[in-house]
């Protein structure tokens, strides 16, 4: 079939182009799209930073209804609504054991764009280009997309809201409540505050977290931040970080969504006994970190990394949503909405600090 996508090249902006899509295949579904969030990894892949081949369509956080149904999928039908999450195979050990983000196939069905068996169900002049990123390529008005980590939703959620969660809130929020297991009596730090790490200042609220921190570059985005439930703010303009974080009392827990090398060692120097740090950024390459690794062992400090927040969809995003009902999580305050044909406007707003999270809108809400 014919559909309109934008179509990501490296260096130049997005191109709405008219492609052709293929039927949905054996653990698949055709989704006709609603809405899709734009985030940072997509742009980090047109920029060709992580090995995605390009040309290529992009789009992982989509929101759309089902219009036909592959072989071998279960639970789902035509005319169901979805939230489209990452890809993954749903048979591999970490699926098995909850943890998709970690799939065995997770670089071929994510960043590489590729279905099982290696083709893609996108065709630009008679020629496949990338077409099925993170198990959608939803930055199209259809999409062909793997049936494993798919969310099914009520017909009055509006799908501008929910399409972050498939992965912007998920990672922030995810990070806190699956991976920093942040509660009551805890000191959060959230280091960079664009979606994820809003997110995870929303998530550590619900948690009841005793104080929580932010750090970031923007005074609106630490407005925003306050907003939502901050109890200290700082404008990382300190080259002394760590002393600033220590002088509010240093930090139970810490999230870092900037990938920035000196603002997580900063961060780290802040973290008391038996802090825990959690790293969601993307780094540039050949980023490295200065550890002291006596300051680890003495007392019971600890980094780790983490995907998606270590979310499984099918389970988190229902609980994201009955905290959305519940009134404990305003992602109105997060999302902007813009027009399919304004994808570029949309990137420059976020870029720029005019949008948290922009989300793209296929249909007429």
């Amino acid at each position: 079939m014919k559909i309109r996508a934008a179509v990501a090249r490296a260096g130049e902006p997005f191109s709405i182009e008219e492609c052709e899509l293929g039927e949905a295949g054996a653990r698949e579904v055709l989704v006709r799209v609603e809405a899709c969030g734009v985030c940072a990894t997509d742009l980090h892949a047109k920029d060709h930073a992580m090995g995605t081949p390009l040309p290529a369509v992009l789009g992982h956080e989509g929101v759309g209804r089902i219009v036909a149904v592959g072989g071998g999928v279960e639970g789902l039908r035509a005319g169901d609504r979805v939230v489209m999450s990452f890809g993954a195979c749903g048979e591999c050990r970490s699926c098995q054991d909850r943890m998709p983000a970690y799939c065995h196939h997770a670089v071929e069905y994510n960043l590489l764009g590729r279905r099982r068996g290696g083709e893609s169900p996108i065709t630009l002049n008679g020629e496949p280009i990338t077409g099925h990123y993170f198990g959608q390529s939803a930055f199209a008005g259809f999409a062909v997309a793997a049936a494993a980590n798919l969310v099914k939703l009520e017909e009055d959620l509006p799908a501008a809201l929910m399409a972050p969660l498939a992965c912007g809130v998920q990672t922030g929020m995810g990070s806190v409540v699956n991976v920093l297991a942040a509660g009551p009596g805890d000191s959060v730090a959230v280091l960079g505050c664009g979606t994820v790490g809003l997110a995870a200042v929303m998530a550590a609220k619900i948690a009841g977290c005793e104080r929580i921190l932010a750090v970031d570059m923007r005074e609106s985005r630490l407005a925003l931040a306050e907003e939502l439930g901050v109890t200290s703010c700082i404008r990382n303009d300190d080259a002394d970080l760590g002393g600033a974080l220590r002088r509010l009392g240093g930090v139970t827990r810490a999230l870092d969504s900037t990938g920035v090398p000196g603002v997580i060692e900063g961060a780290l120097a802040a973290l008391r006994p038996r802090g825990r740090l959690a790293l969601v950024g993307v780094s540039a390459r050949g980023a490295r970190l200065s550890v002291d690794p006596n300051r680890l062992m003495s007392a019971g400090r600890a980094v780790v990394g983490t995907a998606e927040g270590d979310a499984d969809p099918r389970a988190f995003i229902p609980q994201m949503i009955a905290w959305y009902r519940d009134g404990r999580l305003p992602l109105a305050k997060l999302v902007t909405s813009y027009p399919f044909e304004q994808i570029n406007e949309a990137v420059r707003d976020m870029q720029e600090g005019r949008a948290v999270k922009p989300v793209l809108m296929m249909e007429a809400p």
